[in-house]
C-alpha cells in the first residue's frame, strides 16, 4: 500500500513538471500577440506599384527576447519541479520504510505473543493430561489389587478342593480294592454253584444254554410278532391320522378344475358345403392336409362338424388351428395348407411357451431352464387318464408345498420336484423308457439339483425313494391323481384291474372270500379263522398289498383289509 501511494505522488509531480513549460509557452505567445498594433491598418500601396515585404525588426527582436525569457523561466520551473518531485519521492520512500519497519515490529510482537500463548496452552494441556494419567494409574492399581485379592481367595479354595479330592480318591481306591475282592469271591461262588447244578441236572453248561436259547427263541418270536403287531397298529393309527390331516388340509386348500380331454378334437364348420371344399377335387385337399399335418381328418355325417384324430396332442392342436384358419379364409388347396401349417406351428409354439411361463408364475418358481420351460408348455395339450398334465403338475406342486410347510421343510425344493415330476411325458414319444427316468435324465441335463432329480425318478418306485422330498412328491402326485373326478379310464381296463385284484387275493392260502369295494380302491379279504391267526392275517395283508403294487398300474392307492372272524363253540350236555 505504501509503495502504491509513492508511485501515485511521483506521477502527479511529473504531470506538474510537464505542465509548467507548456504554461510558459502559452503565456509568451499571448504577450507577442498583444504587442502587435491592432488599430493602425497597414498602408495601402499606390496603384500600379508593388509593395515590398517590410518587417519590423524591433517587434521581432522583442518577441524573441520574450520567448527566450519564457524558455529560461520554464527551464527553471522544470528544474524546481524535478527537485520537488525528487524530494517528494525521497520523503515517500522514507515514510514507506518507516511504516514497513513499524509493521515488522508489530508482526514480531504478535508472533512472540502467539508463541507465548501456545506454550502456555501446551503446558496447561500437558499438565492436565499428566494429572489424568496419574488418576487412571491410581484406578488401575486399585483394580489390580482387588483382582489379586480375588485370585488369592480362589487359589485358597482350589487348594482346599484339591485336598478334598485327594482324600476322596484315596477312599475310592480303597472301595475299588474291596469291590475287586468281593467280585472275586462272587465269581468263585458262581463257579461252585454252576458245578453243583451240572452235577444235579446231569447236563453240561453248553447243553443247558442251548436248551434255554431254544425255549427263549420260541417265546421271543411269538412275543416279537405280537409286539410288532401292536407297534405297527399304533404307528399306523398315529401315522395315518397325522398323514390324513396333512393330506386333507392340503387338498382342501387347493381348488382345481375337473375336466377331461381325449385324443379327438372337433371343429365346427359354418356350413356342410365346407366339407366338400375341405375334401377337394378327388380328395387332394384332405390327402395334402393329412400328409402335411400328420393328423387324421374324419368327415362323417355329423352336421357342420369334422373330427381331427391324433395321438400327439401338440400335432393335433396344430392341425386344428390350421384347419380353422383355412375354413375362415376359404382358400383351401395344397400350397395354402403348407403355408397355414407353418404359421400355425409357430403360433402353437408361442402358446406352449406362454403356457409354461404362466404355470411357472402360478406355482411361484423362477429361473427354469428354457428347454424345460418349452417341454412344460407342450404338456398343456397332454392328458393322462383324461387329466391335463400341466394342470396336474401345478396342482401337485401346490399340494407338495402345503405338505412341506406342515412338516416345517423347505417348500421350494419340494414344489420344484413335484412341479417337474411328469416332465418326461413330453418326451415319451421321442425317447425310450418310462417317463420318470426320461424326465430325471432331462432334469439332470438341464442343471437341476440331485434332490429334484431323485424325486422325479422315484415318484413311481422305479428307483427306491431315499429322501423326504421324493416321498412327498409321491404323496402329492397320488393326491392330485386320486381325487374323485380327476382321472377316468375305460370300462375294460377297470374290469380287468378288479378281476386281477380278486385273483391275487384269492390265490393266498386260507382265504375264503374276496370283495373289491369303492371302485377298486379297497379290497376286503375274508379268511378262515382256523387256518389264519391274527399274526398271519397281518402278514397276508402285507403280501397282497405288495403283490398288487408290483403287478398292477392304477391311480391313487388301494387299501387291503383282512377280516378274521373269531368263533367260540361249546356244547351243552
Amino acid at each position: 500500500m505504501i509503495a502504491r501511494i509513492g508511485t501515485v505522488e511521483l506521477f502527479l509531480g511529473l504531470l506538474i513538471v510537464a505542465a509548467v513549460p507548456l504554461a510558459a509557452i502559452l503565456g509568451a505567445a499571448l504577450v507577442v500577440r498583444r504587442a502587435a498594433p491592432r488599430d493602425a491598418p497597414p498602408p495601402s500601396p499606390a496603384p500600379g506599384t508593388v509593395e515590398p515585404e517590410v518587417r519590423a525588426p524591433d517587434d521581432q527582436a522583442r518577441a524573441e527576447q520574450v520567448l527566450a525569457t519564457a524558455r529560461r523561466e520554464a527551464d527553471e520551473l522544470a528544474a524546481v519541479a524535478r527537485r520537488d518531485a525528487e524530494q517528494l519521492e525521497d520523503d515517500a520512500r522514507r515514510a514507506a520504510d518507516e511504516i514497513a519497519a513499524k509493521a515488522r515490529r508489530s508482526a514480531a510482537d504478535l508472533v512472540d505473543n502467539a508463541r507465548r500463548d501456545a506454550e502456555l496452552a501446551a503446558s496447561t494441556t500437558l499438565l492436565e493430561a499428566r494429572r489424568q494419567h496419574e488418576r487412571d494409574l491410581a484406578g488401575l492399581r486399585t483394580d489390580l489389587e482387588r483382582r489379586d485379592h480375588r485370585l488369592a481367595e480362589r487359589e485358597e479354595r482350589l487348594d482346599a478342593d484339591v485336598t478334598r479330592m485327594g482324600a476322596r480318591d484315596a477312599e475310592l481306591s480303597n472301595a475299588e480294592q474291596a469291590l475287586s475282592r468281593r467280585q472275586a469271591e462272587l465269581d468263585q461262588l458262581e463257579e461252585e454253584r454252576r458245578q453243583e447244578l451240572e452235577r444235579v441236572a446231569g447236563l453240561s453248561a453248553e447243553a443247558a444254554r442251548a436248551e434255554l436259547v431254544r425255549a427263549i427263541e420260541t417265546s421271543a418270536k411269538r412275543e416279537a410278532a405280537l409286539l410288532v403287531r401292536d407297534i405297527e397298529a399304533e404307528a399306523r393309527d398315529t401315522g395315518e391320522k397325522r398323514a390324513r390331516n396333512i393330506v386333507v388340509d392340503a387338498i382342501q386348500r387347493v381348488a382345481s378344475e375337473q375336466t377331461a380331454e381325449s385324443v379327438v378334437s372337433v371343429l365346427h364348420l359354418p356350413s356342410d358345403d365346407m366339407k366338400g371344399r375341405i375334401i377337394g377335387r378327388e380328395g387332394r385337399n384332405i390327402r395334402a392336409f393329412e400328409q402335411v399335418t400328420g393328423v387324421n381328418l374324419i368327415i362323417d355325417d355329423t352336421p357342420e362338424a369334422v373330427l381331427l384324430s391324433c395321438f400327439d396332442p401338440v400335432r393335433r392342436e396344430v392341425g386344428r388351428i390350421t384347419l380353422e384358419k383355412l375354413v375362415l379364409d376359404g382358400r383351401i388347396h395344397p400350397h395354402r395348407i403348407e403355408e397355414v401349417h407353418e404359421r400355425s406351428k409357430e403360433e402353437v409354439e408361442a402358446l406352449c411357451l406362454r403356457a409354461g411361463e404362466d404355470a411357472l408364475v402360478e406355482v411361484g418358481m423362477t429361473e427354469l431352464h428354457p428347454e424345460l420351460l418349452a417341454h412344460l408348455g407342450h404338456l398343456r395339450y397332454r392328458t393322462s387318464y383324461g387329466q391335463n398334465v400341466l394342470k396336474h403338475l401345478i396342482e401337485t406342486a401346490h399340494i407338495a408345498g402345503l405338505m412341506a410347510a406342515e412338516l416345517r421343510m423347505n417348500p421350494q425344493v419340494v414344489k420344484r420336484a413335484a412341479f417337474l415330476h411328469d416332465i418326461g411325458k413330453a418326451l415319451t414319444h421321442e425317447a425310450e423308457g418310462s417317463h420318470a427316468l426320461v424326465g430325471a435324465e432331462l432334469a439332470r441335463r438341464c442343471g437341476e439339483t440331485e434332490e429334484v432329480v431323485h424325486a422325479i425318478e422315484a415318484h413311481h418306485n422305479e428307483v427306491v425313494p431315499q429322501t423326504i422330498e421324493a416321498v412327498l412328491t409321491q404323496a402329492s402326485d397320488s393326491c392330485s391323481g386320486g381325487r374323485p373326478g380327476a382321472r377316468r379310464e375305460s370300462l375294460e381296463t377297470y374290469v380287468k384291474r378288479l378281476e386281477r385284484i380278486e385273483e391275487i387275493a384269492s390265490g393266498k392260502p386260507g382265504v375264503d372270500r374276496v370283495f373289491a369295494m369303492q371302485a377298486g380302491r379297497e379290497v376286503r379279504v375274508m379268511v378262515l379263522p382256523d387256518s389264519v391267526d391274527d399274526v398271519a392275517a397281518q402278514v397276508l395283508a402285507r403280501d397282497v398289498a405288495k403283490q398288487i403294487e408290483e403287478e398292477l398300474t392304477y391311480p391313487g392307492q388301494i387299501r387291503v383289509t383282512v377280516v378274521r372272524e373269531t368263533r367260540a363253540t361249546e356244547v351243552a350236555r
